[in-house]
């Protein structure tokens, strides 16, 4: 992982080798953050591979020393999961351990939960449990996530630092993210917390990428074959710039006013299923009637 210093206006990311190889097989379930729909949640534990199925939990995000026995505990008394531990991964270090990257390595689920997704990259790039769950996932176990959880699954990452109040270049901070949601630009708490200006930010520098701003109490199941279906109580938010005419106009501070035409945004209800590689909505709700 190389860290963006500053505030970014483009960059080259290091590329996971996932993205290089043959298509994962594996599925995401990435929530918004807020609550943890139980359909959302039940969709991940069957994705797994049931309630008998290895699952761990990674609290890394969080700073609370008991984040790891909440999902424990979530999994088991919610769900009926039998086989579950928490990766207890702070540090580097922690990352480095066999066990723990033999646990990655052998589960059929692994969840991220909300806190800090800086801790996330921090503490697993270059590591072997962050080695052992892309092997993981390119088999066919679930990686999931909530908040932190979600923003970290992009490459780049929205780390969370800049001026989210202006539509402008060099605005947001960005990190390399595991990379597991591939050409995309992941962002949580998108609608609660009013985040376009922060995705079309870093969508209009760069437009190849396309912007995926999930709401709260809502999740983005992402299938190996190219689409994600809406899940959960409000929505999630794409934002495609490709094609379309990005403008700019030169300040004083070196943040360049940003504007486009023809920028192409979705707002997409529970149900609804998004084509990552066409760009285009391939199931929607029918039209409201009211």
């Amino acid at each position: 992982m190389r860290r963006l210093v500053g505030l970014v206006v483009a960059a080259v990311w290091a590329v996971p080798s996932l993205v290089l190889g043959a298509t994962p097989k594996g599925h995401l379930v990435l929530i918004g953050g807020g609550e943890k729909p139980p359909e959302v949640m039940r969709k991940f534990v069957e994705l797994a591979g049931g309630p008998a199925a290895p699952i761990v939990a990674i609290p890394t995000a969080s700073s609370e020393p008991d984040t790891g026995a909440y999902y424990v505990k979530l999994f088991r008394e919610e769900y009926g999961c039998t086989n579950v531990v928490s990766l207890d991964i702070r540090s580097k270090a922690d990352a480095m351990r066999p066990d723990y990257a033999e646990a990655a390595s052998g589960a059929g689920g692994i969840f991220f939960g909300g806190g800090d997704q800086v801790r996330i990259l921090t503490a697993f790039a270059g590591t072997p449990v962050l080695a052992a769950i892309t092997s993981a996932f390119e088999r066919g176990a679930v990686v999931g996530g909530t908040s932190a959880g979600t923003a970290c699954q992009s490459s780049p990452m929205i780390t969370g630092e800049g001026d989210f109040s202006v539509i402008r270049s060099r605005s947001v901070e960005l990190w390399d993210g595991l990379g597991f949601f591939s050409n995309v630009v992941v962002d949580q708490h998108f609608v609660a917390r009013q985040r376009s200006n922060r995705l079309i930010s870093v969508i209009l520098e760069h437009p190849e990428l396309l912007g995926v701003g999930i709401d709260e109490d809502t999740a983005a199941w992402v299938r190996p074959d190219g689409t994600f279906e809406v899940m959960g109580r409000s929505c999630v938010m794409v934002v495609d710039a490709k094609g379309s005419t990005v403008t700019r106009q030169p300040r004083d501070t070196g943040q360049d006013g940003l504007g486009v035409h023809g920028m192409r945004v979705h707002v997409l209800l529970p149900g609804e299923v998004f084509n990552l590689e066409t760009r285009t909505v391939v199931e929607a709700r029918p039209a409201s009637t009211d």
